[in-house]
């Protein structure tokens, strides 16, 4: 069984973590970026890299033990901030903001830059199925109760290019204990890669 730990947390608790870290973490996106794309001479790279190593280590001087994890609060908000899709937390992550419409449907509008490379100038495969993973898991979890995958299935129509995208999905049907997604990720010309996946309700959440 998966553990979600319940943290007493009031909004003004997150709003001021969030406030601290989210900052934090958006530096070090444009940290990862500006690595990749650096033309800077080797003496620059080394004085940036005891740089970095010091501001390293003074992360570390206090920090959890293992994973960030998902907490709970008494009101039923979710926080996941090391999520690898929409963790503010997590520099890895776009990240992802998941919007909500009343009959079900999940979306997104996000922005994929160097780090998420794969062909030359396109988005690698591997973050195009993260991507849509987490987005017809969100669509499977309508209550706030958590689906997880069971299958999914991915289809490249084409080349995904770097830069804005958008991306969502919805419920095609329900049966028993599974819930049958479909979505996809599109850019401006169109559907790029479209995904259906199978959710499962986990042994503990079912009635």
């Amino acid at each position: 069984m998966l553990e979600f730990t319940t943290e007493d947390l009031s909004v003004e608790d997150i709003e001021r973590q969030q406030a601290i870290y989210e900052p934090l973490a958006i530096s070090v996106r444009e940290l990862v970026d500006a690595t990749i794309r650096t033309e800077v001479d080797a003496e620059t790279v080394a004085a940036v890299k005891a740089d970095i190593d010091a501001a390293t280590a003074r992360l570390r001087s206090k920090q959890i033990d293992g994973a960030f994890g998902v907490k709970r609060t008494p009101s039923g908000r979710s926080i996941s901030w090391g999520n690898a899709v929409i963790g503010l937390r997590n520099p890895s992550a776009p990240p992802l903001v998941i919007h909500r419409d009343e009959d079900g449907r999940r979306w997104t509008d996000f922005h994929l830059g160097a780090p998420y490379e794969g062909p030359p100038g396109h988005v690698h495969g591997g973050v195009s199925a993260l991507v849509l993973d987490h987005v017809l898991g969100e669509a499977a979890s309508p209550d706030n109760k958590p689906r997880f995958t069971g299958s999914i299935t991915v289809r490249y129509l084409r080349a995904c290019p770097l830069g804005p995208l958008h991306a969502e999905a919805q419920i095609t049907r329900v049966e028993g204990v599974k819930t049958f997604v479909a979505g996809y990720i599109s850019d401006a010309e169109g559907i790029t890669v479209e995904a259906e996946g199978v959710f499962i309700t986990p042994r503990w959440l079912r009635d």
